[in-house]
């Protein structure tokens, strides 16, 4: 039988804490959040209409609540190999499949096509627990801070991953 391996190493307790931040160079802008609402198949005139939004006491076309937190207009970083621009932490984790395992949303605002935001990420715990299939997981811990262009917080993102170690097969085929 092979000694259990442990994920959460020295190497990996370290980067618990560090933070990264990135700060958008324009604003969010009204045709990014129209492209986003008309995606997700959602039409509120709050999102698609300024004049609307206006009327209804906005000083400008308000973004789906998600809209913050799945734009990547704030990094300014070349695509990587999936064609992401967004932060990644890029662990130094191997021979394990990442799998997001949940995120949980707090929205102190709505935020506007006018916004510019930043966001501050903060890595902000790894566990280690054992897997009903045998061995082990680690669940990693990440918080995003969202904040305008005056400072003001407008919205947290708590997401969890979860490393799972590959089997042998998968290993193999590269899955």
């Amino acid at each position: 039988m092979s000694a259990a391996v442990t994920l959460l190493t020295d190497e990996l307790k370290a980067w618990i804490g560090r933070e990264a931040v990135y700060t958008a160079r324009e604003e969010l802008g009204r045709a990014s959040i129209r492209y986003f609402a008309l995606a997700t198949g959602d039409e509120n005139p709050l999102y698609l209409d300024e004049a609307y939004a206006r009327e209804a006491g906005f000083a400008d076309v308000v973004a789906p609540p998600t809209f913050v937190v799945e734009t990547c207009q704030y990094a300014h970083r070349p695509p990587d190999g999936h064609g992401y621009m967004g932060h990644a932490w890029d662990l130094p984790i191997t021979d394990c499949r990442m799998i997001r395992a949940g995120n949980e949303y707090e929205f102190m605002r709505p935020v506007l096509a006018c916004d510019r935001i930043s966001v501050a990420w903060t890595l902000e715990d790894m566990v280690e627990r054992k897997s009903r299939r045998g061995g082990s997981q680690l669940f990693v811990t990440t918080v995003a801070r969202y904040y305008d262009d005056g400072e003001e917080l407008i919205a947290v993102n708590r997401e969890t991953t979860v490393y799972q170690p590959l089997d042998a097969e998968q290993m193999e085929s590269g899955k």
